[in-house]
């Protein structure tokens, strides 16, 4: 079965389940907390080469595609089954497709593109993730979560000239650490930080988000958030390394 095929069936089987589950399970949850979070994408890094040996051309995407901005957005779901435990998926899309020009022939995973004409360059890094998080703190000031996170990596990167197409793709786990905190203003604001992330061996992943909401009422909140994605690999098959900065509107509610 094509890899896009298998791509397709795990995305929409995993937006279903999730679905599924929470409509099952809000009745008896502790608390339910859904957010939306609508922004821009900014490219500040994306270095690339594969294969990872003298026959690959190491090169920067951020010179093929520029910087942005890109649609950018994120679904989270948490569940807190009681005032200790919770789960939380996630649905992270991440993908753009932008023509430039290069300075120099690159040989990219089999094929060679030159200086004559203009090449498309295609990113995708899209990330579902389900956990488990322990509520390790609460007062009226502060809330405080240590967990895991299982990611399912789907990537992608591809280079068009003319006729010439080439393009490394990738499906994968990746278990993350997970850490978040809340703290509470006096009045209706709070600032929250939330971080995915794990580093050693061959590669690292990043995932940190730092957010300022307004309490409108006790279902809803709006905010603005930072965020920071970084990481990559360094093996055998392929060399890649990414920074992405995103700028978000958030909304949450609580039902």
């Amino acid at each position: 079965m094509p890899l896009t095929k298998i791509k397709y069936i795990i995305s929409t089987r995993s937006l279903l389940t999730v679905i599924l589950l929470f409509g099952v399970v809000q009745e008896h949850a502790f608390a339910l907390e859904l957010k939306l979070s609508l922004g821009s994408v900014w490219q500040q890094s994306n270095d690339v080469q594969i294969p990872n040996d003298n026959s690959g051309t190491r090169f920067s995407l951020t010179d093929i595609a520029g910087t942005g901005p890109w649609p950018g957005g994120r679904l989270e779901a948490i569940w807190d089954i009681n005032e200790k435990h919770g789960v939380r998926a996630l649905f992270a899309p991440l993908s753009y497709a932008e023509q430039g020009t290069i300075d120099s022939t690159i040989n990219f995973a089999g094929e060679t593109f030159n200086t004559a004409q203009a090449v498309t360059g295609e990113y995708t890094f899209n990330s579902w993730r389900l956990g488990y998080r322990y509520h390790l703190r609460s007062n009226d000031r502060w809330d405080l979560w240590l967990g895991g996170t299982l990611k399912v990596r789907d990537a992608e990167i591809k280079l068009t000239q003319g006729t010439v197409s080439s393009l490394d793709d990738d499906l994968g786990f990746v278990p993350l650490f997970y850490a978040a905190a809340v703290y509470r203003f006096d009045g209706p604001w709070a600032i929250s930080v939330d971080f995915d992330g794990l580093a050693g061996g061959p590669g690292r992943a990043i995932d940190l988000g730092i957010n300022l909401a307004y309490q409108i009422n006790e279902a809803l909140e709006f905010g603005v958030e930072y965020r920071a994605l970084e990481g990559g690999a360094d093996i055998d098959q392929l060399y890649n390394f990414a920074w992405f900065n995103s700028m978000l509107l958030t909304f949450r509610y609580t039902p």
